[in-house]
């Protein structure tokens, strides 16, 4: 990476979920381009500076908003990609598991952002948040994961019309199939790997699956200062997935 390319010189980023898939890919590029990382999720992050977080806990986000203002001061872009999924049809869900789910998805994303708020204020910063085809459409048995998913982008129009006259976007990605460790586990413990693979290839315009690098990519540039004028949005990252009319 140039100089010239370091977008987050004397920035300093929040990534949650940041220790594996999605969170790790975009941890690794606003590390790479000058920022500051830190990474909150359950466990350690032996790649990035980490704060341990239970995000079904409503006051993990302001502690770790504090921890982050303890450390260093400052906070300059926010991503929100922690997150869940439980599959089970509506009947099958209980209240308890649906209320966890929302939590999760939905809930600590939105406390991460009012406690982050007075601090992007004064640094001019920038959200983005981690949202999903699913919030858009819908798998079959993921009713929670698809009602946070579409909670989450209106969550981001929302925080984009009441803030951006301060200063502060808020944008979302909404990924389809990546190339994660779970998906990938998920593909090598099938009963026929090579043929799902052909398949969940075969399902994309593109014929192929997308991986973590291709979101951060855009998440990067979603919170970086050449994106200025955009806020508000909802971008897809699905290879056409949902652009495609079935034949069938």
């Amino acid at each position: 990476m140039t100089a010239q390319m370091k977008r987050f010189d004397n920035k300093v980023a929040l990534v949650t979920g940041g220790r594996s898939g999605i969170g790790q890919a975009v941890a690794r590029r606003l590390q790479e381009e000058g920022a500051v990382v830190i990474t909150a999720q359950r466990g350690d992050d032996e790649e990035f500076e980490s704060i341990k977080a239970d995000f079904s806990d409503p006051q993990t986000p302001e502690r770790v908003m504090e921890e982050i203002m303890a450390r260093h001061g400052q906070l300059d872009v926010l991503v929100n990609n922690s997150g869940m999924m439980q599959e089970a049809s509506i009947e099958e869900m209980s209240l308890e598991d649906w209320q966890r789910n929302i939590s999760v998805n939905l809930t600590a994303p939105f406390l991460l952002i009012r406690a982050a708020l007075p601090h992007l204020r004064r640094t001019k910063g920038s959200i983005v948040n981690t949202g999903s085809i699913e919030g858009i459409a819908a798998n079959p048995q993921h009713a929670a994961y698809c009602t946070t998913k579409a909670g989450l982008h209106g969550l981001t129009r929302s925080v984009a019309v009441d803030h951006g006259h301060e200063g502060i976007r808020c944008n979302a990605v909404a990924p389809g199939w990546i190339d994660t460790e779970l998906n990938l586990d998920m593909v090598e413990n099938s009963e026929d790997a090579e043929a799902f693979r052909r398949d969940i290839a075969g399902i994309h315009p593109v014929a192929r699956t997308g991986s973590p690098e291709e979101v951060a990519a855009l998440i990067a540039f979603l919170a970086a200062d050449e994106a200025g004028f955009i806020t508000g949005q909802v971008y897809t990252v699905d290879g056409g997935r949902t652009t495609q009319l079935s034949l069938t």
